[in-house]
């Protein structure tokens, strides 16, 4: 009997772990910015221009609706992406975002933070993308909807950023 108990349980176990879905992606993307923090908090704050330091971005319109602020980046290579806006933090110098439509990804909640660099007169930027596939199900996964399509889709318009916005503030001095 206790063999067949101990069957049992393990083809519950083994059941249930190889019905599990989408593992979550991350991916932490830092940069040293030879800026003042507070220079580079003031232009990632400004989300109604991340035209100016996102390079895959070429226009973005704001909307509100009640108590909560929406955008809509327009991309260069003609997509669309609606974010809703969670925190604007400027005491902790962090803003919290979730990608609502577009991309090849689900779940998708990044944020971006700055503090102070190793060096005066530095800021660590740091911007963190953490979501899932796009499809949410156990394989057989549609193509373009698997884990390798949503990290190219994070990597191709989202981690220009960091690169782009030290170019745009060590450039303004």
């Amino acid at each position: 009997m206790k063999k067949f108990l101990a069957l049992i349980a393990m083809a519950v176990f083994s059941v249930s772990a190889a019905a599990h879905g989408p593992t979550p992606q991350k991916i932490d993307d830092r940069i040293i910015i030879k800026a003042e923090p507070a220079q580079a908090w003031a232009m990632i704050k400004d989300y109604k221009n991340v035209q100016k330091w996102l390079p895959t971005v070429k226009s973005v319109e704001v909307q509100k609706e009640g108590a909560d602020t929406f955008r809509i980046l327009t991309l260069k290579n003609g997509g669309k992406i609606k974010e809703r806006i969670k925190s604007v933090d400027d005491d902790n110098m962090k803003i919290k975002f979730e990608v609502l439509e577009g991309g090849s990804f689900s779940n998708y909640n990044p944020y971006i933070s700055v503090k102070k660099g190793p060096n005066a007169g530095e800021s660590e930027v740091r911007f963190f993308h953490r979501f899932y596939r796009q499809f949410p199900n156990n394989p057989p996964i549609p193509e373009g909807q698997d884990e390798a399509s949503a990290i190219q889709f994070i990597t191709d318009t989202y981690l220009p950023g960091n690169k782009n916005l030290k170019k745009v503030l060590e450039n303004s001095k």
